[in-house]
């Protein structure tokens, strides 16, 4: 180490020098002094990585680590998960928490958690009852299966599944269907983890009912679709309904499972949106056990769903592992308030978010847009806002290569690049999470609410505010290292 840093580190203030200062002294008479003495080591912490890093060339003084510990106590006190505005498009975006739920659902939750609740107490016995109760008819009444249950997610689903109804057997799948999803989910590893062995078919794009029938065996227990909801195959291709699939697992006395990944419970294309194969279908078409996701077309809660045939269902409820997958009350509450929206159809489409906000009119985007726009140019009179025209996505393994039309607010800066301004904007105090497209900062109507519109023409003034304050010491543009 240079005698330079080492005199640097020399001269840091310690952490009991910094706690006997006025300022210190006036933070502890309104925080614990846990969180006081953790930011006032984390500030010094970081001035002395620095100073290793060779960063600086002066001493910290006491003001500056003053400086700061309180912006490290600022954001110890603030939560660490907090509201964003998305802007992005993307309606189920895995990072922002993919589907909103109704306001049904947030009310359930709210009445439902704020106290108890029969979670497992059976109000007719006074005996302990079974969670998945409280929405196992409502899925069997919507899809038409014998019997339901819920786990945490649709990969705790297909692990459940296979695990309990699979382990030391073989289970028959389309090499087209070998599925990756985010966060390192790869089917070949689900097989591995469950005790299942995986026995592909086919090829990449072409699989034939003929594939399965010839690899079936004495040691197959399971015909499997996985349904490629976050790509697809198209060109010189050909794939097997769960209907052929499920009359090949019943004629060989094996169990046909669909793994929909995404599911929806209506009748997509009826309601003006891509095809997607419903629960209903698979279930109508022969299949004994569907699994799918609570938190993307569906519109709820995450979670994964798991419908079929009574006595597959009771395996998997029965299974020692089930409890590590069971799913906690907000979660029940807001499914069962979800699902009840679905009784009817066109209510649902109009008062899920997620369906709502993937049916949106161009028109009524438009219309959002220019208001959005008019807000803007008002609040921040020395940028330029367009709208535009631009296409997105359904985000969150649903709906794959099917481009949204939609409308967008486009900002491009005067005064610092789209990548600066997009940083700032998730910087905000109520953070704005936007895209940047054809060098543009782009406020994409689709996911955004006219209540957003506020925190988003407050970021951009805050933003347009702290560039002109530079010269006099003014808040500075927060800039991606």
């Amino acid at each position: 180490m240079k005698k330079a840093a080492k005199n640097l580190l020399r001269s840091l203030p310690s952490v009991s020098t910094i706690l006997g200062t006025d300022e210190v002294a006036d933070w502890l008479q309104g925080l614990p002094r846990r969180l006081v003495v953790a930011a006032v080591q984390t500030a010094i912490d970081d001035a002395r990585r620095r100073i290793l890093d060779g960063d600086v060339d002066e001493a910290f003084s006491t003001e500056e680590i003053l400086v700061a510990a309180e912006e490290e106590l600022t954001r110890r006190s603030l939560p660490s998960l907090q509201p964003v505005v998305n802007a992005t498009g993307i309606v189920l975006h895995t990072g922002l928490g993919r589907a909103p739920l109704s306001e049904v659902a947030i009310e359930a939750v709210v009445e439902g958690a704020s106290g108890y609740c029969n979670l497992e107490f059976d109000l007719k016995t006074g005996e302990r009852g079974r969670r998945s109760s409280h929405v196992g008819e409502l899925l069997c009444e919507l899809t038409g299966a014998e019997a339901a249950t819920v786990v945490n997610n649709n990969a705790a689903a297909t692990y459940l599944i296979l695990r309990s109804l699979a382990v030391g057997k073989e289970v028959v799948v389309s090499r087209g269907q070998l599925i990756e999803i985010g966060g390192s989910f790869r089917l070949p590893d689900i097989f591995s983890a469950s005790g299942a062995i995986l026995q592909e078919v086919g090829t990449t794009n072409r699989t034939r009912i003929a594939d399965y029938a010839q690899a079936v065996n004495e040691e197959t227990a399971i015909l499997m679709r996985a349904h490629p909801s976050n790509y697809r195959v198209v060109g010189f291709t050909a794939e097997v309904s769960i209907a052929e699939l499920a009359d090949l697992a019943h004629d060989r006395e094996l169990i046909a499972v669909d793994d929909l990944g995404s599911g929806v419970l209506i009748d997509a294309k009826a309601h003006g949106l891509p095809g997607e194969p419903s629960v209903a279908d698979s279930i109508n078409g022969g299949a004994d056990v569907v699994c799918f996701s609570g938190d993307k077309l569906l519109g709820g809660p995450q979670c994964g769903i798991i419908v079929g045939r009574e006595r597959y269902i009771a395996r998997i409820e029965s299974h020692p592992l089930m409890r590590t997958y069971r799913v906690g009350k907000m979660t029940l509450l807001a499914l069962e308030a979800t699902l009840r929206q679905y009784r009817d159809d066109t209510e649902a489409v109009e008062t899920v978010p997620t369906l709502s906000m993937l049916r949106r009119s161009t028109e009524a985007l438009a219309g959002a847009a220019q208001n959005l726009a008019e807000k803007l140019r008002k609040t921040v009179s020395s940028e330029d806002f367009f709208v535009c025209t631009d296409v997105g996505f359904a985000g969150g393994g649903a709906m794959p290569g099917h481009e949204f039309e939609t409308v967008v607010v486009q900002w491009r800066p005067n005064e610092f690049s789209v990548t600066e301004a997009a940083a700032a904007l998730r910087a905000a105090e109520v953070p704005v999470v936007a895209r940047i497209r054809d060098e543009a900062v782009c406020f994409d109507l689709r996911t955004l609410r006219e209540d957003d519109f506020d925190a988003i023409a407050d970021a951009v003034f805050g933003i347009s505010i702290g560039e002109e304050g530079d010269e006099e010491g003014g808040m500075s543009l927060p800039v991606l290292e």
